[in-house]
């Protein structure tokens, strides 16, 4: 439906909806979803050397380092190719964004931007399949069986970093991490912020901004 190659780069904090919103963006405009997360998870299930190393800093709060995110997303990026994608968990630096910014060009930022209280209590509620990435949040978007996925039934777990105590820590850590990285991109106009406490009221705003960028030219 829509041909214009299109990259663009979706920022908000951890437990803001930037997964559920990158799904619907994949859904509704078919671009690629590229998520460090995801791909550090996978590494983690696997127990490569990379996710052993990953593990360590995630189960602490802590974000794993810049090397190990940037080779891992440089190469995904590679084997894309010539295709639309939404970024997600990088560039989270200026230095990283320098870097992207060499290879390709970013078309839009999409910034989430969610109240830190909102957050810490949404993630309380949240739920994975591991193997698969597939996120539910109890009393919004439930299992259609309690504690299991709905493909594969298989048991849902909660992550090490959806823990309250760690959430609050990793909040801290991130909005003095992100800050630099949203004013880079907004020095290049590419900044377009949705403010709300849920996904609901955010998304049709997003797919709105999307149609009309996508539609351009």
């Amino acid at each position: 439906m829509y041909t214009k190659i299109f990259r663009a780069v979706i920022i908000g904090a951890p437990g803001s909806g930037k997964g559920t919103i990158s799904d619907r963006i994949v859904k509704t405009f078919g671009f690629l979803h590229i998520s460090s997360g995801d791909i550090l998870r996978q590494n983690i299930i696997k127990n490569t050397e990379l996710g052993k190393k990953a593990q360590q800093y995630i189960a602490a709060g802590q974000l794993v380092p810049d090397d190990i995110v940037t080779k891992t997303m440089i190469a995904r990026i590679t084997e894309v190719g010539n295709k639309s994608y939404i970024l997600d968990g990088f560039p989270r630096n200026s230095a990283q964004a320098d870097i992207l910014a060499a290879r390709e060009q970013i078309d839009a930022v999409i910034n989430l931007d969610i109240p830190h209280d909102v957050i810490i209590e949404r993630v309380k509620h949240r739920w994975i399949h591991a193997p698969s990435g597939r996120v539910y949040n109890i009393g919004f978007n439930d299992p259609k069986v309690a504690g299991k996925d709905d493909i594969t039934g298989e048991p849902l777990t909660q992550r090490e970093d959806d823990k309250p105590e760690v959430v609050s820590k990793r909040l801290q850590v991130y909005d003095e991490l992100m800050s630099p990285v949203l004013a880079w991109y907004a020095e290049r106009g590419l900044v377009t912020s949705f403010k709300g406490r849920e996904t609901k009221e955010i998304w049709p705003r997003v797919e709105r901004f999307l149609k009309d960028k996508v539609n351009m030219g």
